[in-house]
C-alpha cells in the first residue's frame, strides 16, 4: 500500500497499518526533515523495524542528495538476520509493485566467526577464529610466505589479488548469502563486506561497530558523516558504551604479559644482530609522527588503539618511549606497577587523576607517554613480526589500551583493586579495573560525527533518560502506545495466598518458602482458569531458579503442565 506522511509517498508491503505505525513514521519523517536526533519509543510486536526501513527507503528516493546512507545498529546475530529479511522483503515489493528492484546494495557485518567460509579457521569460538584469521591473513605471514612455505588463506588471498576490489550486484545480503557469494567467487566474504561499507545503501551491524572506538576504527571509519544511525533494541545501549570503554586485569594476564615481555626482548635481540635496518627504519619514522606511522602499518591491525584523536595523530612519540630498549622499561615497569596495585588485601577505588598520580611518584611513568602507550607497541609488535602471536598480543594490548584510556580522560572513570571476586569471597584472587562511568563517552564520538542519530527500542520510559546518560539533545522525544482491538489487559495485584499468607516479590520475603508456594499454588489456580497461555516473570534469575526448584519439590511444576 502507499501512505502519504507529511507529503511523502511511502510503499509500505502490507494492506493494513497500525496507528502507531503510521504515527511513528510520522516522527521519522520530522526527524530526518530537522537533521537533529530523536528518541523514539514504540511497544514490541508493533512492526517498528519495516516501518522504519519503508520510510527511510522512501525517503532516500524522494531526497536522494541529503542523507547518503542508513546504519542500522542492532544488538544480536539473530536481529540483524531478522532486520535484513524485513529488507528484503521490502525490496521484493517494490520489485512487485514498480516492476523494477531498489537500485540498492544492503548487507550486514558480522564477526568473522560468523561470515568465515575458512574450514581450518572456522571450528572453534569467536576468539580462536579471530586469531586464527589473523595469523593466516597478516601482513607479517604473508612477507614470509614468499621466502618461507607458510600456510595462507586462499580466500583471502583471492581478494587480495582482485586488488581488493568486489562488487556485489544491487540486493539484499543476509549473512548466509554473503557466506554463499564468497564461495561462489572464492572469496573471503568477510572482507568483501567490510570492502563493500562505503559502497552499501543499507548497513546492519551491531552497536561495537560504531560504538566501540577499536572496532569503529578499522571498520566504520571512512563512513559518510550525511549517513542515517538507528540504534535499535537501545534499552542498553548505555551498557555497551560503558563495557566498550571497561577493561579488566587479573593475575593471569600479568604473568601472560612477563611472559610475553620475555619473548619480545628475545626476538629483538635477534633482530639486532640480524636486521638492525628495520629497526632504524621505525625509529625515522616514530620522530616524525604517528601518522606516518600509521600509514606505514597494516589496516587490519590485530592490535586497534582504543582512543586515537587528530591531535595525537599529529604528534611525536615522547622520547622516553621512542627507542625500543627504553619502550620495553617502561612497559615492564608498567605491567609490574599493576601487578603490585592488584595485590592489595582490601578493596581500593581511586580516580583516574590520583591512580596517575601515583603511578608517577612509584615507577616514574608519566600520563604522555601512556596516552602513546598502545601505538608504540603497535610499532614494536609489527617490527618484530610479533603482531600475529595472540599470546602476545592479547596480554600486552589489554595493558596498553588501558594506559591510552586512563590517561586520556581526567573524568568518568574510576580505577577498582579488589582482593576477591564478589562471588568467591573466600578465594584470594585479585583483580584491577577500569570502569567506564560515563556512556557519553562512548557515543560523543557518533553524536559529533553524523548529522541524524535515531534511538529507538521497546522501552525506553523514562524518556528524558537517554538523553541525559548520553549527552545529547534530541529534536523529537516520543512514546507510541500499542493499539489493542479489544480490552485484553485486566491488571490486578495480589497480597495473599490462598491460605491468607503473605505474597510479595520484595527481596526479603521473595525467598520465604511459605511466599514461593502460595506463588506456585497461584500460578496452578491461574493455569487452571485461563484458556490461552500463561507468562510468568520472575524479579531475577535468582528468584526463578529458586521458585522452580521448590515448586517442582512440592509437585507444583507438574500440576502446571497437566493444564498447560
Amino acid at each position: 500500500m502507499k501512505l502519504d506522511v507529511d507529503g511523502l509517498t511511502v510503499i509500505f508491503p502490507y494492506d493494513y497499518i497500525y496507528p502507531e505505525q503510521f504515527q511513528y513514521m510520522l516522527y521519522l519523517k520530522q526527524t530526518l526533515d530537522a537533521g537533529g536526533n530523536s528518541v523514539i519509543e514504540m511497544p514490541s510486536g508493533t512492526g517498528k523495524t519495516i516501518s522504519l526501513i519503508s520510510l527511510i527507503i522512501s525517503y532516500f528516493l524522494h531526497y536522494p542528495s541529503k542523507y547518503t546512507k542508513l546504519i542500522y545498529c542492532t544488538r544480536t546475530v539473530s536481529e540483524i538476520e531478522k532486520v535484513l529479511e524485513e529488507i528484503e522483503s521490502l525490496y521484493n515489493f517494490y520489485e512487485k509493485v514498480n516492476k523494477n528492484s531498489l537500485d540498492f546494495l544492503s548487507l550486514g557485518l558480522s564477526a568473522r566467526k560468523n561470515l568465515c567460509i575458512n574450514n581450518q579457521v572456522c571450528v572453534g569460538d569467536a576468539r580462536d577464529v579471530d586469531r586464527k584469521c589473523h595469523a593466516l591473513t597478516s601482513q607479517t605471514t604473508r612477507l614470509k610466505s614468499q621466502f618461507e612455505d607458510v600456510q595462507l588463506c586462499e580466500y583471502f588471498e583471492n581478494f587480495e589479488n582482485q586488488g581488493r576490489v568486489c562488487s556485489f550486484p544491487c540486493g539484499v545480503y543476509t549473512l548466509e548469502k554473503l557466506k554463499s557469494y564468497g564461495r561462489l567467487k572464492n572469496m573471503c566474504p568477510y572482507f568483501m563486506a567490510r570492502q563493500s561499507v562505503l559502497t552499501s545503501k543499507i548497513l546492519v551491524y551491531s552497536y561495537a561497530y560504531l560504538v566501540d572506538p577499536k572496532v569503529a576504527e578499522i571498520v566504520s571509519k571512512e563512513i559518510e558523516s550525511s549517513s542515517i544511525v538507528v540504534f535499535d533494541e537501545a534499552h542498553n545501549i548505555d551498557s555497551a558504551c560503558i563495557e566498550a570503554f571497561s577493561i579488566t586485569l587479573d593475575q593471569k594476564i600479568i604473568i601472560s604479559c612477563r611472559s610475553a615481555i620475555k619473548t619480545v626482548i628475545e626476538t629483538i635481540n635477534h633482530h639486532k644482530s640480524q636486521n638492525s635496518e628495520k629497526i632504524k627504519q621505525e625509529y625515522s619514522l616514530l620522530l616524525e609522527g604517528l601518522s606516518k606511522l600509521k600509514a606505514s602499518q597494516n589496516k587490519d591491525s590485530f592490535l586497534p588503539n582504543p582512543i586515537i584523536s587528530q591531535e595525537i595523530l599529529e604528534e611525536s612519540i615522547p622520547g622516553n618511549i621512542r627507542k625500543i630498549d627504553h619502550f620495553i622499561s617502561f612497559f615492564q615497569r608498567f605491567v609490574e606497577y599493576l601487578a603490585s596495585r592488584m595485590n592489595t588485601k582490601h578493596l581500593i577505588i581511586e580516580t583516574p587523576l590520583a591512580f596517575l598520580r601515583n603511578i608517577n611518584c612509584q615507577v616514574g611513568i608519566d600520563k604522555r607517554a601512556l596516552r602513546f602507550c598502545t601505538e608504540r607497541l603497535r610499532s614494536l609488535l609489527s617490527v618484530t613480526e610479533l603482531d600475529n602471536n595472540h599470546q602476545i598480543s592479547s596480554p600486552l594490548g589489554l595493558v596498553a589500551s588501558l594506559g591510552t584510556i586512563i590517561s586520556n580522560f581526567d573524568k568518568g572513570f574510576c580505577v577498582i583493586m579488589e582482593p576477591c571476586d564478589p562471588s568467591t569471597p573466600n578465594i584470594y584472587r585479585p583483580r584491577l579495573y577500569l570502569n567506564c562511568m560515563d556512556a557519553s563517552l562512548a557515543i560523543k564520538p557518533v553524536f559529533d560525527r553524523f548529522k541524524c542519530v535515531i534511538i529507538t527500542s521497546g522501552t525506553l520510559s523514562p524518556l528524558d533518560m537517554y538523553p541525559r546518560l548520553l549527552n545529547f539533545r534530541p529534536c523529537i522525544v516520543a512514546s507510541l502506545s500499542m493499539t489493542l482491538a479489544r480490552k485484553s489487559v485486566y491488571p490486578i495485584i495480589v497480597t495473599r495466598g490462598s491460605d491468607q499468607g503473605i505474597l510479595s516479590s520484595s527481596y526479603s520475603d521473595r525467598f520465604e518458602p511459605s511466599v514461593i508456594r502460595n506463588y506456585g499454588i497461584l500460578v496452578v489456580d491461574i493455569c487452571s482458569c485461563v484458556p490461552d497461555g500463561v507468562v510468568c516473570f520472575f524479579t531475577s534469575y535468582r528468584h526463578m531458579e529458586a521458585a522452580i526448584s521448590s515448586w517442582s519439590e512440592m509437585d507444583l511444576i507438574s500440576k502446571i503442565q497437566e493444564k498447560k
